[in-house]
């Protein structure tokens, strides 16, 4: 193995890959040998989880309109969590996996960490993937999915969802198979997905804060006005599925009191606005953790250029005010300075230096996949262009 390679595979790491989770899945044969085998994913876990239940009410004739009050197909909860919400969970691994394992090794490469702080920047990615791996935390998972099951049924009394699975009549809730199959099944499945990403989540904002420690080589110049930290910016773009499956889930129930129980959308606008603050406060998080470097840097860097541009516009103006002759001034001369106008423009870009690595395409990343589902809810009684309108007043 060459040197570049080995070095190459020492700053690799992903979110995703060899996890338990990821792990078990291999030796089932759900992820291949090679790659993710994401549509396998997808196809299994949907399948799994909504076949049994449609049919069963297909046949026992409470999935249609006319068969029952309240039939399955009128609840769009449990068909977006199947076939929408368990797919995006499983979809977000290729993001997850990717993004991670091409931002890493940027901060050596981009020279943000450099040769003397090398091995340690490597040192934290071995005990990130540590944590990652740790079966505390799955078990912990596990623990919260066996805690659902025991109370399953006593919550099978107060899911509105479960109406369509009802065989004891409206003052005895009695679900059937394909009830047991919501509770014990599709449910944890979902929970499952959803808590493996939490867990992704918490590892990738120790890993981002171990880095942030560090001794960063941070460039006061750099255009994207966070030192060259700008390239954390895609970072939220791997919630991104996340957050639209989380969101499709919560708008499909507020569907269903909108449409079938005349629900005012508008009851809705403060969750939704709570709902949306809470997706950006976490999923943000990661990028929050570089705030106190950045800030010290930007006070420390306005002090070490205004200094410079000081020094500058002195003997500026000695030279061309007061016509002193300055014999040796190599500051004068230094091209990379440039003429005044130039280091008042060097000084202003590091005065904009941004409090953490967070512009509006880190927020539209999050932002957008929690607002788009709500879309046709808010659709059912508001025309959807001012639905639209609103939208883009509120990103813009």
């Amino acid at each position: 193995m060459s040197e570049t390679h080995a070095g190459s595979d020492e700053l690799t790491f992903s979110l995703v890959r060899h996890d338990p989770w990821f792990r078990l899945q291999r030796a089932v044969g759900l992820i291949p040998a090679h790659g993710l085998g994401i549509i396998r994913q997808c196809l299994i876990f949907a399948l799994v989880t909504w076949l049994p239940i449609a049919v069963w009410a297909l046949y026992w004739k409470r999935a249609l309109p006319g068969e029952i009050a309240e039939p399955l197909l009128q609840h769009f909860g449990v068909h977006v969590r199947c076939l929408v919400a368990i797919p995006l969970l499983v979809v977000a691994e290729i993001a997850g996996d990717l993004i991670s394992r091409h931002f890493v090794p940027y901060f050596v490469s981009s020279g943000i960490i450099q040769d003397d702080m090398k091995s340690q920047f490597v040192h934290i990615l071995r005990s990130a993937e540590r944590l990652r791996d740790g079966w505390y935390a799955w078990v912990s998972m596990l623990g919260i999915m066996l805690l659902m099951m025991l109370i399953g049924d006593k919550e099978a009394v107060h899911l509105h969802e479960l109406i369509w699975a009802d065989e004891g009549g409206p003052k005895n809730l009695h679900v059937g198979f394909g009830g047991w199959w919501y509770l014990f099944v599709m449910r944890p499945v979902f929970i499952w997905l959803l808590l493996a990403w939490v867990w992704r989540l918490v590892v990738l904002i120790v890993l981002l804060w171990w880095i942030s420690r560090l001794s960063l080589h941070l460039v006061p110049t750099h255009p994207d006005r966070a030192g060259g930290l700008g390239f954390l910016e895609d970072i939220p773009l791997m919630f991104a599925p996340v957050i639209f499956a989380s969101s499709a889930v919560l708008a499909s129930r507020w569907g269903h009191d909108v449409y079938y129980h005349d629900v005012d959308v508008y009851s809705f606008a403060i969750p939704l606005g709570v709902y949306v603050v809470a997706m950006v406060m976490l999923f943000l998080g990661p990028l929050v953790v570089f705030m106190p470097i950045l800030h010290r840097f930007k006070r420390r860097s306005l002090l070490e250029y205004g200094a410079l541009v000081g020094q500058h516009g002195r003997l500026v103006r000695r030279r061309w005010i007061f016509q002193e002759p300055i014999p040796d001034a190599p500051l004068l001369q230094a091209a990379e300075l440039g003429p005044v106008i130039d280091t008042v423009a060097m000084y202003e870009v590091i005065a904009q230096i941004r409090p953490a690595p967070i512009g509006k395409a880190a927020l539209l990343a999050v932002v957008l996949p929690a607002v788009l589902p709500m879309l046709p809810v808010m659709a059912i009684q508001i025309p959807l262009k001012d639905v639209l309108l609103k939208l883009l007043k509120m990103l813009l």
